[in-house]
């Protein structure tokens, strides 16, 4: 035991990657609905490893942290920005008044109970569930001009508040939206959420063949064409415009004649004895009845590749626009819509669904059919392991360099902080990679490793760090701080449910989302769709989640600069 810890001790990256390991093990584990999640684990292990006193440079959390807030930024950058048109404003304004209120009640409260800028400041981060506030906070404090042993023991501070906080943070979050948000919003929510389906068109989802929900298949069968059948002698094109007057809208993608089997054009003009590889929905095809058509099993003609391709949504032609709108696009013919992602958030997919620039669209389809989509909708996001490094270095720098930049207003200097301009960096380049998507990709697994590692390899650094102090600030603190923060959790988004009621008159079900999404609280958006048995909730969460994680970010440098 005295050398693993003689080893820690000499070796801290061991210590890091040992608190990584079981705060992702720890955080795995639920108790019902609850669980610690991965950031409360990670920093609680890593108090209890840093326990043993390492000591670990501080430059490695700094590197980490600007990661993984840049990849924020760059993740909402397009919703961010995209929500400041017309349609957008009204929840970017709601997002804005209730990250104000969450802002204010921890700043009351900690003044209410006397505690100094590190305590409010790890109340809010652990109260509002944003792990980033953490390392705002810190760099923030370490630019005042006070002693350094006061300074450290601020930052010492502010993780202790941030765990205490937490638990309800989270917990009750996500149980205040999803049990109690329905009664302050006239109750009886599942209904509304059906109601809202049909406003969006979800009564005619089945019979859309060109918008697919998770458990849609697409098929084909193989049919000869017999001399007395409707097909004979027509085109391709009148043979589908035929099937789709009666309520079919089956596509025809391949025809064997003789031994030849030929890619299906509109104006192909399909023969007696020919066999047509018919194809569509699954409803559709069972509902399909070959009256002068006989169906027969033709591998050849139906072992035909298929194509799952997601495409960034760019093309101004298509912005604006509902999924049915788009079906109706000629160049859709024969590709249906797998699903639809919103800042890594899926949508529901329903036919006056609105597709948003920098929406990520799933398409299914023959290659050539699928490529054809992609060139008028946006750019193909074809599978890839390389990131572009030069565009994630260039803009952390930038950020970083924005960030740096110290104005003083009253004599008191005031910045970003590098974290802050890391940050708003990442919102830039978001939004640049948006308007360009031809450089400055990450590929999802690069972003999760950038969101979730970066993030926690900081907070490990964090709990290792503040360990020895750790356990005399709980001890000092109490439970009065768990019932502080619970305050402080609670009065936002009571009031932020209220203002969308009865100022904003959102539809109950956007206004649950969009509570959630200024709060950025992923856990509570679960519990809605489960509550209201619908995913209609993430309509108002992508929009007011980019304007929440960067304003409740920023927060982190203005709850120290208003409490020094």
């Amino acid at each position: 035991m005295d050398w693993i810890i003689t080893t820690l001790k000499d070796y801290p990256e061991l210590a890091i990657f040992l608190t990584l390991s079981l705060g992702y093990f720890i955080g795995k584990f639920k108790i019902g609905s609850f669980s610690l999640g991965t950031v409360t684990s990670v920093l609680l292990v890593g108090v209890l490893i840093g326990q043993l006193d390492i000591v670990i440079s501080p430059n490695v959390k700094s590197v980490f942290f600007l990661m993984f807030l840049f990849a924020v930024g760059y993740s909402v950058g397009p919703q961010f920005f995209g929500g400041l048109k017309k349609d957008g404003l009204p929840q970017m304004l709601y997002a804005a008044v209730v990250c104000v209120l969450c802002l204010i009640c921890p700043y009351l409260v900690g003044k209410i109970m006397g505690y100094d800028m590190g305590l409010t400041a790890g109340m809010l981060a652990g109260s509002q569930t944003i792990s980033a506030v953490i390392g705002v906070a810190s760099d923030t404090i370490n630019q005042l001009s006070i002693p350094a042993d006061q300074k450290a023991a601020l930052i010492n501070k502010i993780p202790v508040a941030y765990a205490v906080t937490y638990i309800f943070g989270t917990a009750g979050s996500a149980w205040l939206l999803a049990s109690i948000g329905p009664k302050l919003l006239g109750g009886n929510l599942v209904e509304k959420a059906k109601e809202l389906e049909i406003q969006l068109g979800g009564d005619a989802i089945g019979d859309d063949p060109s918008i697919a929900s998770a458990y849609d298949r697409v098929i084909y069968n193989a049919y000869e064409i017999a001399a007395h059948s409707y097909a004979c002698n027509k085109t391709v094109l009148d043979v589908e415009n035929e099937l789709e007057s009666k309520g079919r809208r089956l596509f025809i993608q391949r025809i064997r004649r003789g031994k030849e089997i030929i890619d299906a054009t509109p104006e192909f003009v399909i023969q007696e004895n020919d066999v047509v590889a018919l194809g569509g929905r699954r409803e559709y095809m069972m509902n399909y009845v070959a009256v002068n058509e006989k169906e027969v099993l033709d591998i050849e003609l139906l072992n035909f590749p298929v194509e799952v391709l997601s495409v960034l949504i760019v093309k101004k032609e298509v912005i604006g626009k509902t999924l049915a709108d788009l079906r109706h696009l000629k160049y859709m013919h024969g590709v249906v819509i797998r699903s639809l992602k919103r800042s890594g958030i899926q949508m529901p997919i329903l036919p006056n669904t609105v597709m948003q620039k920098g929406d990520m669209i799933e398409l299914v389809g023959i290659k050539r059919d699928v490529d054809q989509v992609a060139t008028h909708i946006g750019y193909p996001d074809r599978p890839t392991n390389s990131t572009d490094m030069a565009f994630v270095g260039l803009g952390i720098v930038l950020g970083g360099l924005l960030g740096a930049l110290t104005v003083k207003i009253g004599g008191v200097p005031i910045s970003l902080s590098t974290s802050g301009g890391a940050l708003i960096s990442g919102l830039f380049f978001g939004w640049l990679r948006g308007q360009h998507p031809t450089f400055g990709r990450i590929p999802e697994p690069a972003l999760w490793i950038m969101n979730n590692v970066g993030l926690n390899i900081f907070i490990a650094v964090v709990g290792i760090t503040a360990g020895p102090s750790f356990i005399v600030g709980f001890q000092e603190a109490g439970w009065g701080l768990f019932i502080a923060g619970a305050a402080a959790t609670s009065i936002p988004l009571i009031l932020g449910l209220l203002i969308g009621r009865y100022i904003f008159k959102f539809h109950p079900i956007i206004n649950l989302g969009c509570a959630a999404g200024a709060r950025t609280t992923t856990a509570a958006l679960g519990a809605l769709q489960d509550a209201v048995k619908s995913k209609t909730p993430a309509l108002g969460y992508t929009v007011t989640y980019a304007v929440g994680n960067t304003l409740l970010i920023i927060w982190g440098v203005v709850i120290i600069l208003i409490m020094s």
